[in-house]
């Protein structure tokens, strides 16, 4: 499925007439670390062609305008997000909607894939609104097939606003890959207490909690040891032993299979020896509730994303950086960053947030400005 719309352009038309931007250096000159000021779309074709960084970008984090038609403002130092007085700063504008939005954003992600290494992701915030439209658009740059999540994400306490609607506290993160091979850390979170009550009933007689799981799984096998006989039984039918039955043998000594009243046999699992669990698609990482710009996201969101997606001393890339949490996440755990944005406040924001950061013996904050000229 394609999205058509007026005023669609090719992109052959979007890569080959695309305005380039001239960059200037104004400090650190060389450094792998980069914060730019300026057009992002004119920005990503001089990384493109200028810098020479087509596929060589690890992962992509964006939070774009959402087509809200709204003004979004500061003052004093701190974001206004729900009360505003008309001495206030406009940090940015987000006045583009509706088809003009869609193209605003599709000609940057046909660059973002472009400057995309075989093994790296990106992920898209945006709200639920214009999200769905959002996702047509990727799969047509991204294909379908490299399509690998829709996140939810939890970024507020209930609101009790006076509308014939229920309340919003979620918006979408758009994840998918260049390939079908990208980086993947396939990242574990702690049980909970409450975890741990609900999977874990059981108590051994030394205390320690735990539960069983069968010892077969699908599928059968025909002439494979995990197919033979173990202590007078074969598994059930169209399944297989998850292991050799000399290995059930060990864990029968080891006191490791717990056997029923009827002599049906299950392996025990230890909560203690389970690191956590698989994160799933819908995540508890909520707004800073006083965010120094709009719409600052949650700093273990973006490292949570970073660790789970790149390496220490990938390249990380957000062209519409905001306040630089992306930026501050993948210095912190030690990858290469590009950050671009065109707001004075801004980068005015970023820059200070990255001073902030402590500098040890062995790693400092270093990067280049540029500015587009």
């Amino acid at each position: 499925m394609i999205l058509t719309y007026e005023n669609k352009k090719s992109e052959k038309e979007i890569l080959d007439c695309t305005k380039k931007a001239a960059l200037k250096s104004v400090s650190g000159k060389g450094s792998a670390n980069k914060l730019i000021q300026g057009d992002n779309l004119a920005i990503l074709k001089a990384l493109l062609e200028d810098c020479r960084l087509g596929g060589k970008v690890d992962l992509i984090y964006i939070d774009p305008p959402f087509a809200t038609n709204g003004h979004f403002k500061m003052s004093e130092g701190r974001a206004n997000t729900i009360s505003m007085a008309n001495g206030d700063d406009i940090a940015y504008s987000d006045t583009l909607v509706g088809a003009g939005f869609l193209e605003f954003l599709r000609e940057r992600l046909i660059f973002l894939r472009e400057l995309m290494s075989d093994k790296a992701s990106i992920y898209l915030h945006i709200d639920y609104k214009i999200g769905h439209y959002v996702k047509i658009i990727m799969d047509e740059i991204f294909g379908r097939k490299n399509f690998r999540n829709d996140i939810t994400r939890i970024k507020c306490n209930p609101k009790n606003f006076d509308r014939k609607a229920y309340g919003n506290v979620k918006d979408l993160i758009l994840f998918y890959s260049k390939s079908e091979s990208p980086t993947w850390n396939d990242p574990i979170i702690p049980f909970t207490e409450e975890d741990i009550a609900r999977l874990f009933k059981k108590i051994d007689k030394d205390g320690r909690k735990y539960t069983t799981i069968p010892l077969h799984a699908p599928g059968e096998t025909v002439s494979g040891r995990t197919g033979q006989e173990w202590q007078g039984m074969k598994p059930p039918q169209g399944r297989h032993w998850r292991s050799a039955p000399e290995i059930l043998e060990q864990l029968d000594e080891q006191g490791l299979i717990e056997w029923s009243a009827t002599g049906v046999p299950r392996k025990k699992i230890f909560a203690d020896e389970k690191e956590g669990k698989k994160m799933q698609d819908i995540w508890e990482l909520r707004d800073p509730q006083y965010p120094s710009y709009p719409t600052e996201k949650n700093l273990e969101l973006l490292k949570f994303i970073i660790q789970s997606s790149s390496n220490q001393g990938d390249l990380i890339l957000d062209c519409f950086c905001g306040s630089g949490t992306t930026l501050i996440a993948a210095q912190e755990l030690e990858r290469n960053w590009i950050g671009i944005d065109k707001s004075d406040l801004a980068v005015k924001v970023t820059k200070k947030r990255l001073a902030d950061i402590p500098s040890s013996l062995f790693s400092r904050v270093e990067y280049e400005m540029l500015i587009q000229k």
